[in-house]
């Protein structure tokens, strides 16, 4: 059965489910981890929830901080989507069911996608709490011949060979930038490279120095194979990670040399769903404030 096919049967389930006029959604949000309250800012009616194990073809999250679920309201007036939780490759799930929700949303009419994630930083300026705006990735799994575009190609999403140097919309990028100012936000908003990597290993110290020295200014698990999808059903795309953990950089010490502590700054799964728990709000405002300034 064609993407199109399998996709065809989730909208309809959808459809069965959500009122008309949440039917055309024009703006899909991918909540990251620990990001869930990112559905919160949808106006609460109309709004229907709807779990992934609900819809045919759709996959399950296994993952501590993805819930799993389609939340379906208005941001404003802006009929949207929430999807709250995501599948990850690391799942041992194929990357045509990783990014099969990008389809489902392009199908569905759905114009621009957000994507949302939990990241560790690279660059030595960033701090655990600060976001920074995607306008690059390095797609570690995709060079090495793992990518969510391989196989037979489906013209009726999109070309063979998908151009991605434009993958971060740059209008949307200035709307973010110009939406924080007016908001007054205290917490810091950078810009820069997203580096994939498959997991669910964090990254050792030597292969935090390399995915720096290579251009990296924060490193996560997700995101880009639903971006690639996104770009090439023809969706514009914003992406936002939040700093949830600094990355340690520094040399293993060496045991020649006497005790150490290689404890401090060691990453951790708790560490990242409290970090984004406590920038849920701002997150949530912006991401908001951004959809109404779009569209409205």
């Amino acid at each position: 059965m064609s993407i199109s096919d399998r996709a065809a049967a989730t909208i309809a389930e959808i459809n069965r489910l959500v009122p008309v006029e949440l039917q055309s959604p024009k703006v899909a949000v991918i909540c990251g981890s620990g990001l869930q309250h990112l559905a919160d800012a949808l106006s609460p009616s109309p709004r229907v929830e709807i779990n992934f194990a609900d819809l045919p073809n759709f996959p399950q999250t296994t993952v501590e901080g993805h819930t799993g679920k389609l939340v379906f309201g208005l941001f404003g007036n802006v009929p949207s989507v929430c999807m709250v939780g995501r599948v990850h490759f690391y799942e041992g799930i194929s990357f045509d069911l990783t990014t099969y929700p990008a389809r489902v949303f392009s199908v569905m009419g759905v114009e621009t996608l957000i994507v949302t994630n939990a990241s560790g930083g690279l660059n030595p300026d960033y701090k655990v709490g600060d976001l920074m705006v995607l306008n690059d990735h390095i797609n570690f799994p995709g060079l090495a011949g793992s990518h969510p575009l391989k196989g037979p190609n489906d013209s009726t999403f999109g070309p063979r060979f998908q151009p991605l140097s434009d993958a971060y919309d740059h209008a949307l990028r200035i709307k973010l930038f110009e939406t924080a100012k007016t908001l007054n936000l205290s917490r810091a908003i950078h810009e820069g490279v997203y580096v994939f990597v498959s997991g669910p290993t964090y990254e050792t110290r030597a292969e935090s120095r390399m995915l720096r020295m290579f251009g990296g200014d924060c490193v996560g698990m997700s995101t880009v194979p639903e971006i690639i999808v996104a770009r090439h059903s023809g969706m514009r795309v914003l992406a936002i990670s939040l700093i949830t953990n600094a990355v340690v950089m520094t040399p293993t010490p060496k045991a020649s040399d006497g005790a150490a502590d290689l404890a401090e700054g060691i990453a951790n799964h708790a560490e990242v769903i409290e970090a984004a728990r406590l920038a849920g709000n701002d997150l949530q405002l912006l991401v908001l404030e951004v959809i109404k300034a779009t569209y409205q």
